[in-house]
């Protein structure tokens, strides 16, 4: 069995975070285990609270899951803090991780910075760069890049500028654009575009966990990086169909859905 780790916060209302990786792993056949990096308290409705674990204890889970069970591939999300993020930075090192997927959370749904600068730049210095892919969306893209994303012509670009800055590959998902939902997959050659109709389904809670952790999954399996993509996104695109409707605001995906 394969086994993948996702390194995140924990969402209590189970649309996101680590509840979320934990079911996408699942669903795919493969042994999950977690790190957490900060308690919340949210809900459909927003975030309410954050309690961050301290950045020796965030290395002492990495320490028991990788000296006893060595994970396929690691998933990476909600890192809150530049400590924390150096420690799991050098830990991923002292391991030697593979198949390392950065989901890179740095602004929030409303546009608010959720990394203070410290963070972000522990975050595109450390983290960032030990990635197999990062998926960031519009605004964190933009945020890397520093400049706006309006067309696919701005996307290619800033895919290129992120990919040469962190010498990895990069996957911008292009749901804030209007039209069809394009995502692009840069990884140091032509760029590869993903292209599907878009879902009319307001709950999109816990979909960035879902793809980056669907992803990891599959290159665990041992697929090459665009069929990962491929494979992930048809996933997600599977649990949005589903159309569950839980909880008061924008609700989480059906997990269950199947692969």
């Amino acid at each position: 069995m394969k086994k993948v780790l996702t390194i995140a916060g924990s969402d209590c209302s189970g649309g996101a975070g680590i509840q979320a990786d934990i079911k996408t792993i699942t669903v795919h056949g493969m042994y999950a285990m977690s790190v957490i990096t900060a308690l919340t308290a949210q809900n459909t409705t927003g975030v309410y609270g954050i309690f961050e674990a301290a950045p020796e204890f965030v290395g002492q889970q990495m320490d028991c899951v990788f000296s006893d069970i060595r994970p396929d591939a690691v998933k990476i999300g909600m890192v809150s803090n530049a400590d924390i993020i150096r420690v799991i930075a050098r830990k991923l090192r002292e391991y030697a991780a593979e198949n390392i997927v950065v989901d890179p959370v740095m602004v929030s749904t409303s546009g608010s910075a959720l990394l203070s600068p410290a963070a972000q730049e522990a975050l595109v210095e450390e983290l960032l760069p030990m990635g197999r892919v990062i998926t960031p969306n519009i605004p964190e893209a933009e945020a890397l890049c520093g400049k706006k994303i309006e067309n696919r012509r701005d996307m290619r670009r800033a895919a290129e500028s992120i990919g040469e800055k962190t010498g990895g590959a990069v996957l911008i998902k292009g749901g804030h654009l209007e039209g069809e939902a394009c995502d692009l997959l840069w990884d140091g050659g032509e760029p590869c575009w993903f292209i599907a109709p878009r879902i009319e389904n307001p709950n999109t809670h816990g979909t960035g966990c879902t793809l980056s952790s669907a992803i990891a999954c599959a290159l665990a399996a041992g697929y090459p990086l665009g069929e990962a993509v491929k494979r992930a996104k048809a996933y997600l695109t599977k649990a949005l169909k589903a159309g569950l409707d839980l909880g008061k605001g924008s609700g989480p995906l059906n997990h269950m859905a199947g692969v």
